[in-house]
């Protein structure tokens, strides 16, 4: 069983992996704790190529004989860029390894069995749930090899998008739209219909909120639907090249952006698209921002979800309320044993 010590280094290796790039590989945290519970060294994964997170923290110590490794995720049994975790943790002479999740992968999990064999205390599952929360983009595309997807919306308190005109900026206030700006950073790609590019024509960068600079990391934008994209788009100024996808069918776009490496995706396109996502199943996380007003009128945030009898209702987990200047940010994700769309759902209606 973890000590009150162990549990509260994990809380701090988690804080630690938060310093890692996001990329395809998972953002880890780990510390060396002395027999006594002192922090010896902290490390992160500072990303692709680099030193993992238990040999960075290794890295700052004489010698590591008797402590206690405290890592986000179970130590690798893999050799790639770099070699394998526990191996390093063996021949560093630690005696106890805590960590906080196991790792998925055919190839870099193990790690666990062979610390055991080599005589090492291992408890794992310690602040899992909060691992698990931490890492869900990278799980969710290691787990179902698709990209995780985040959709958000704006909306009234009687769950309206626009106007009755489809005037619809701004309904929420600036610190809002700074959290979204801070959202898009972090995605490796943006995406929204063809009817928003055409209607609103949106930059889709990651921008300061005040001085309207460029954040340096921007998202792909990704352009989904039939229509033309008119060749005056502001979004053909972007950073990034845009992608666009003449379909309707969800999951064949979100396949090519995994093949492309792009394993966040903020959907950001509207009512129509954001339904389409929701129906599919393909909806991982929920951004609802609500702005204390009242529209009115028939231009829903959602349209037709598949659901036609409230048996069929998509029950959601909500994670996190946040007020937001004068607005309301509410955070959910699908609940665990909520109906699942049917097979033939994924195409945008």
């Amino acid at each position: 069983m973890a000590t009150d010590a162990e549990i509260a280094a994990m809380r701090r290796a988690l804080e630690l992996a938060a310093r890692g790039r996001r990329t395809r590989n998972p953002q880890v945290g780990a510390l060396l704790l002395s027999p006594s519970g002192e922090t010896l060294a902290e490390g992160w994964h500072h990303g692709a190529g680099t030193a993992h997170a238990e040999v960075d923290a290794l890295s700052h110590l004489g010698s590591a004989a008797g402590a206690t490794a405290i890592v986000t995720l179970e130590p690798c049994n893999h050799t790639g860029r770099t070699g394998p975790c526990a191996e390093a943790l063996i021949a560093a002479g630690v005696a106890r390894v805590v960590y906080a999740l196991p790792d998925p992968g055919t190839k870099e999990g193990g790690g666990a069995e062979r610390l055991r064999a080599a005589g090492i205390d291992v408890e794992a599952g310690v602040l899992g749930d909060e691992a698990r929360a931490f890492l869900d983009p990278w799980l969710t595309a290691r787990e179902l090899d698709r990209p995780h997807v985040t959709v958000k919306w704006a909306q009234s308190l009687d769950g309206r998008a626009a106007a009755a005109d489809g005037t619809s900026q701004w309904i929420t206030g600036p610190v809002a739209r700074a959290d979204v700006h801070r959202r898009r950073a972090e995605a490796d790609a943006i995406v929204v219909g063809t009817g928003t590019v055409v209607a609103d024509d949106p930059a889709l960068t990651a921008r300061d909120s005040e001085t309207s600079a460029l954040f340096q990391a921007q998202p792909v934008p990704v352009v989904i639907g039939t229509r033309a994209v008119p060749p005056s788009a502001r979004i053909h100024a972007h950073p990034r090249t845009p992608i666009v996808h003449a379909t309707h069918d969800l999951a064949a776009v979100l396949d090519d952006l995994f093949d492309r490496g792009l394993y966040r995706v903020f959907v950001e396109g509207g009512p129509t698209l954001a339904s389409a996502f929701l129906a599919s199943g393909f909806a991982d996380e929920v951004l609802t921002y609500i702005a204390p007003t009242l529209i009115g009128g028939p231009r829903a945030a959602l349209t037709d979800i598949g659901v036609t009898t409230i048996s069929e209702q998509r029950r959601f987990t909500i994670t996190s309320v946040d007020t937001l200047g004068d607005d309301l940010l509410l955070v959910a994700r699908p609940a665990s044993g909520a109906p699942s769309p049917s097979a033939t759902e994924g195409e945008m209606s």
